[in-house]
């Protein structure tokens, strides 16, 4: 990547590529699901720019933003750069991307927002700093699921605490009318159960 920075042509192809809303695959193997070929060296430069945000170089990630890739790149499965980042624990990364123009809630093709993701693997500082940067404290996907349920369905319940704290809705509903307690139930997380039902949820 540092030979990249020091030649940004194919970096700024990929700006112009990713303009055109073209998801761009992440896995060597994989075609990504366009009407013409994308060229070898563009997909290349996706993924290890992809590879960058699982790794968390926040460093490197600046860099290349300066060089013209979009915060907002995202993958073929629709995973934004704060998307990997948040899903693996990197606050710093995270950090850097939001301060560059990154969507703190832009949804993959799942419908999961990155607090969503965050607060599925229990990351409380990534959620924070998401939040700092002006994430929707719901976080819901399109069926309703909210980042509070998520938290629910595995028992994390410092990150519910953290969420409920800044305004997450206990008492939500998703579309099929699942509460958080309800899903929290459902997947036999007691103490998140316990301490929803307390709220009244």
């Amino acid at each position: 990547m540092c030979m990249l920075i020091d030649h940004p042509a194919p970096l700024r192809r990929l700006s112009r590529f990713a303009s055109k809303e073209i998801p761009l695959t992440d896995h060597a193997d994989t075609p990504p699901p366009s009407q013409s070929p994308i060229d070898p060296e563009l997909l290349a430069v996706a993924q290890e720019v992809f590879d960058l945000a699982r790794r968390g170089d926040a460093a490197m990630l600046a860099a290349v933003i300066e060089k013209g890739v979009p915060p907002n790149l995202r993958n073929d499965k629709g995973d934004s750069l704060v998307m990997l980042a948040s899903y693996h624990g990197h606050v710093d990364a995270v950090r850097t991307l939001l301060e560059r123009g990154a969507d703190p809630d832009l949804r993959n093709d799942n419908g999961q927002t990155p607090i969503a993701g965050a607060a599925f693997k229990g990351f409380d500082k990534v959620i924070e700093t998401l939040l700092a940067h002006g994430a929707d404290v719901e976080g819901a996907s399109p069926d309703g699921r909210t980042a509070l349920m998520v938290a629910a369905m595995f028992n994390r319940t410092a990150i519910m605490e953290l969420l409920i704290a800044r305004g997450a809705n206990p008492k939500a509903r998703d579309a099929n009318g699942v509460t958080p307690a309800a899903a929290a139930a459902r997947m036999g997380a007691a103490d998140a159960e316990s301490r929803l039902k307390e709220l009244g949820s």
